[in-house]
């Protein structure tokens, strides 16, 4: 399915620092085993997220559902995550929180961490097509063209562990290049909102 063939949310304005708007979203996994569904709640650069990853077991991960509740700040700044997991295993609690003075509060299975996570202003959840939206709208790459560097707290699922890492996109006229900790160039499609259409070998909007 192409990315012209996905519809877009309805939108006020094309400049994403004045989007306001409400949409539900979702994306099929590449290889047909995962599904996401995010309800997001634009106010400008602002975005307050809900959704669910459902994921069967495939050759590189057990079957789990990780339900997540994102916000930002009116920057597009991550303010806090939660996500349940649920596993084989059982179920997992994982909070993210950023304060007012850049700290980061990460709790997970395995301990509680705090601290700059190299000056992240994003978290990444992997295999989640959606939290690429935060630093594409920020960075205003669904309509400048443009190379950054983000660093962000990064969140591995199924396996719950937070790390720090960076995330590398290349926005051309047609295309963003991303480079991270599980894609080494991969290829996204965003709509005019900056939220991705199509991740090359991860997810496509349906």
């Amino acid at each position: 399915m192409s990315a012209d063939a996905r519809s877009a949310p309805t939108v006020r304005a094309v400049d994403g620092s004045t989007d306001d708007f409400k949409s539900v979203l979702t994306w099929r996994g590449a290889n047909e085993t995962r599904l996401e569904l995010a309800r997001v709640q634009v106010a400008g650069l602002r975005i307050k997220a809900y959704g669910q990853i459902i994921g069967a077991a495939t050759a590189e991960h057990e079957a789990f559902s990780a339900t997540y509740d994102l916000l930002t700040n009116d920057a597009g700044i991550t303010r806090r995550l939660a996500v349940h997991l649920v596993r084989a295993s059982g179920e997992s609690q994982i909070s993210i929180t950023r304060d007012g003075e850049n700290t980061w509060l990460v709790q997970t299975p395995q301990g509680m961490e705090r601290g700059a996570f190299d000056g992240a202003q994003d978290v990444d959840l992997a295999l989640s097509p959606l939290f690429n939206a935060l630093p594409i709208r920020r960075h205003n790459l669904h309509h400048d063209p443009g190379e950054v560097e983000v660093p962000v707290v990064y969140l591995y699922l199924p396996e719950a562990t937070a790390t720090a890492a960076t995330v590398h996109y290349t926005a051309t006229a047609d295309a963003i290049t991303v480079v991270s900790p599980v894609s080494n160039g991969a290829t996204i499609t965003v709509d005019s909102t900056g939220f991705v259409q199509d991740y090359s070998g991860l997810a496509y909007r349906v």
